[in-house]
């Protein structure tokens, strides 16, 4: 079965998602930034990147919609939180506008409606868009890295995935590191199940097929683990790394922005071991595993996340 019509709608709506967080990173404001319920920090970015995603696809697609995303607006109807609706919704417009796609201009109940729809349980039959708007907000917030992360599941089955990393270089980190000297930052991965993997500057520039580090020894190996040590056992990738006889040092990249890096050779491991009673989202890891394994055939989600 072919998803290239799911797949360029899904490409249009990460990049349109991105230029939203690239126009927010630069001018962060304070009272751009909240904090959810579990503590965790939430930007407009976040926000509007959802509520860009999900209309982007309705409008693409046209067809029955189901998707699973990390936001809702629960805390965005309290009260004293209609300045930041609004900031969202302008962002939203102006995005739109921007792009010159549509002729529409969203009301903030629209907007609202739409970061909504991605309240979807999902489920194991028929087809489920999976999105994380903004994964890797800590790094956002800092100016480093993060990504728009969009997977299409099929029958339980990640299918076709997309990641748009904004501040990740277009050259290998091996050569430019985390931040590219020219500025030549801004990356757009995807693959499709059966089609390998592709990356392209978010520009919109020629795409080239990428493919994973062909290193097979340890010694040779570079890694990546996560940024946060609250996301990952910093001592106990450490302690692997030395049995496996690594010898670069870590890494340490937020986000799925690693998969990234890792689908086109930058590193050949990524380790990542939560805390105990951590527990894992699947718009943490959909796009991010079908980008790496390049899927030449149907993955589980859960087949590959036991594999890490």
């Amino acid at each position: 079965m072919s998803y290239h019509k799911e797949l360029a709608a899904a490409k249009k709506a990460a990049s349109l998602a991105a230029r939203l967080c690239q126009n927010v990173q630069k001018a962060l404001l304070q009272s751009d930034v909240q904090s959810k319920t579990d503590k965790t920090p939430v930007t407009v970015a976040d926000y509007g990147s959802q509520a860009l995603v999900s209309f982007v696809l309705q409008q693409e697609l046209r067809a029955e919609f189901s998707l699973v995303a990390e936001e809702d607006s629960k805390d965005l109807r309290k009260d004293g939180a209609q300045e930041i609706v609004e900031r969202i919704t302008k962002l939203v417009n102006y995005s739109l506008t921007s792009d010159g796609s549509y002729n529409v201009t969203l009301s903030t109940e629209d907007v609202l409606k739409a970061i909504d729809s991605g309240r979807s349980e999902g489920g194991s039959q028929g087809q489920h868009w999976v999105l994380d708007p903004i994964d890797g907000t800590k790094g956002f917030l800092r100016g480093d890295q993060y990504a728009i992360a969009l997977a299409l599941l099929d029958g339980g089955k990640v299918v076709l995935g997309v990641l748009a990393c904004p501040n990740l270089p277009l050259t290998s980190l091996k050569d430019a590191g985390q931040h590219s000297p020219n500025n030549e930052v801004g990356c757009l991965f995807f693959a499709e199940v059966g089609g390998g993997t592709y990356m392209q500057p978010l520009d919109g520039s020629s795409a080239v097929k990428v493919q994973v580090s062909a290193v097979e020894n340890p010694e040779e190996a570079s890694f990546f683990e996560s940024y946060e040590a609250a996301h990952s056992m910093h001592d106990l990738t450490s302690l692997i790394a030395q049995k496996l006889g690594v010898k670069a040092p870590p890494v340490r990249i937020d986000s799925q922005a690693k998969y990234g890096a890792l689908s086109r050779g930058d590193g050949a491991i990524y380790l990542r071991f939560p805390h105990k009673g951590y527990r894992e989202k699947i718009w943490d890891h959909a796009a991010g595993c079908i980008v790496v394994t390049g899927m030449d055939q149907f993955h589980s989600i859960i087949g590959f996340l036991s594999k890490c």
